[in-house]
């Protein structure tokens, strides 16, 4: 049996012997049960280490997995060696391997500088080389960036403090933070207020690191047409996708830090989406009439379409989608994005990943392709992913491409754009949108934007009015995402800065204007 044909489960009845995994199979096979596809818990730690445009995180590196399950009674003595005689064997023969001790649910809470993981170790180092304390004793390193900003409390007089990198840590969050137990214990009133969350984000990242059997990275495949999704919230779109059951907290927030992404987009395209007229009222008229053509090329009719000649059926073209200012997102596993596949199974998706940054670990695919006549932007393109999706991702700006009129023309019934944290408002980013956003709106297509608190994605709409006002229409009102991610996120050049991915959601799209004929 080929590993890449085998689930993970059968893999780890394989290693149990002939017996157990026979048993196995038989009770994972049966003929109405649906493939599944599992995510490596490496993905998600290198993936979380980024931080979506915030701050460069450092990439932890890949950690030895062990694999726990339990093995059934067996009457038939099993000759092949287990996994601890094979460790003992090469560790006998001087090779080196992960002697790691598992973490356990109630012994994930380390600090940064003592976790049993190197890669977070490695994290503190960084944190301890480029945070600064953020005591409000101290002067500015830089300009503040809202007013939540911890540098919006520090002064510049005379009687400031030379600014001090972050040495102490928190005895209650395990991060360093301050540069001394004595602005610690000063400022504890402020840090109070996210200390519980700091702590938490502590544990979820041991957790990924603690070499633990990750059953909510199991996703199920495509379902039953006659199984009807609810996208009320995260507990019913996962019950009724029929995934595995996810018992705890923690290992729902691992889990929807990465669906968050395509959940997102489909949260608005699809015909059961929770954003309507008469739910919440966050859908406007101008946004029903966009959703409403891209829900018809969506969710297209049987056409009786078969296996044989007679059966052949004319398709309609591929739904584009472009991901613009692409960063984390496109790294993500395949397996991730296949689950937007599967809500639309009727439909062929095309993903299209714009953006400098669109390659950020994936190192294993350099150097890019060369620009030929065939190719002129060096895309890279993966076909056939579950059979009617397809991705491409150029490392180029929107703006250059949209010059050269290389994805004209634009069909409001067919393409959408997504800007995942775009931070249209950002200082330090606000003047790479500013030839892109008129482009965007002359597109007339849907674009729908996230942001990672409400005080960014407010600094997004109003820029946007700044820079367009009344050429716009507002799709859909800003307000919190159903589906963000429940896993808060930490910049590590500045531990006081937490957020959550996709926390905010609203659409808008450049000003139709229709003529009226007078009499």
């Amino acid at each position: 049996m080929t590993g890449g044909y085998t689930c993970s489960r059968c893999l780890q009845g394989l290693r149990k012997g002939p017996q157990a995994s026979s048993h196995h199979i038989r009770l994972s096979h049966l003929p109405h049960s649906r493939p599944r596809c599992t995510v490596s818990p490496s993905w998600v730690r290198s993936f979380g280490s980024q931080r979506n445009g915030r701050s460069p995180g450092t990439t932890l590196p890949e950690q030895g997995k062990a694999v726990s399950s339990p093995s059934g009674p067996s009457s038939t003595p099993i000759s092949t060696p287990s996994l601890a005689q094979r460790a003992a064997a090469s560790t006998a023969s001087g090779s080196s391997v992960d002697t790691r001790a598992l973490l356990k649910p109630n012994n994930l809470f380390h600090s940064f500088s003592n976790s049993p993981a190197p890669g977070i170790r490695q994290r503190a180092e960084f944190i301890k080389q480029n945070a600064f304390c953020p005591h409000p004793s101290h002067e500015q390193t830089r300009a503040p960036v809202s007013p939540h900003d911890p540098e919006a409390r520090k002064t510049s007089d005379s009687t400031s403090v030379a600014p001090a990198h972050s040495h102490f840590e928190c005895p209650d969050c395990g991060v360093p933070i301050y540069c001394s137990e004595g602005h610690w214990m000063d400022d504890f009133e402020a840090h109070l207020e996210i200390c519980d969350t700091i702590r938490q984000i502590n544990e979820d990242d041991h957790d990924l690191h603690s070499g633990r059997f990750f059953p909510e990275f199991s996703y199920p495949g495509l379902q039953d047409e006659s199984f009807v999704i609810n996208m009320t919230n995260w507990d019913t779109f996962l019950y009724t996708r029929e995934y595995d059951a996810i018992n705890s907290d923690r290992s729902m927030r691992q889990v929807t830090r990465m669906l968050t992404y395509p959940q997102t987009i489909a949260s608005v395209l699809h015909e059961l989406s929770p954003y309507s007229l008469r739910n919440n009222g966050r859908l406007t008229a101008e946004g029903l009439k966009s959703v409403t053509a891209l829900r018809y090329s969506l969710h297209p009719p049987k056409s009786g379409e078969g296996t044989d000649m007679k059966g052949l059926r004319l398709k309609a073209p591929p739904a584009r989608i472009f991901i613009l200012g692409a960063r984390a997102e496109s790294s993500l596993p395949r397996e991730v994005w296949l689950q937007l596949q599967n809500i639309f199974p009727r439909a062929m998706l095309h993903l299209i990943f714009i953006g400098p940054e669109s390659m950020a670990n994936r190192d294993a695919e350099f150097p890019l392709p060369e620009r030929t006549p065939e190719n002129p932007f060096g895309a890279i393109v993966e076909d056939r992913l579950g059979g009617q999706m397809k991705i491409s991702t150029y490392v180029d700006y929107f703006h250059t491409m949209y010059k050269a009129q290389y994805f004209q023309p634009f069909d409001p019934y067919l393409d959408c754009i997504m800007l995942f944290h775009p931070g249209l408002g950002h200082p330090a980013s606000s003047h790479e949108w500013e030839e892109t956003l008129p482009q965007l709106l002359e597109t007339k297509l849907p674009i729908l934007c996230t942001g990672y608190t409400q005080f960014d994605m407010e600094r997004d709409i109003n820029w946007v009015h700044e820079k367009c006002a009344g050429e716009f229409d507002m799709l859909l009102e800003p307000g919190e995402n159903i589906f963000r991610s429940l896993r808060w996120d930490l910049n590590d050049l500045d531990p006081h800065d937490i957020s959550c991915g996709n926390w905010g959601l609203w659409a808008f799209r450049g000003k139709r204007y229709e003529a009226t004929f007078k009499e």
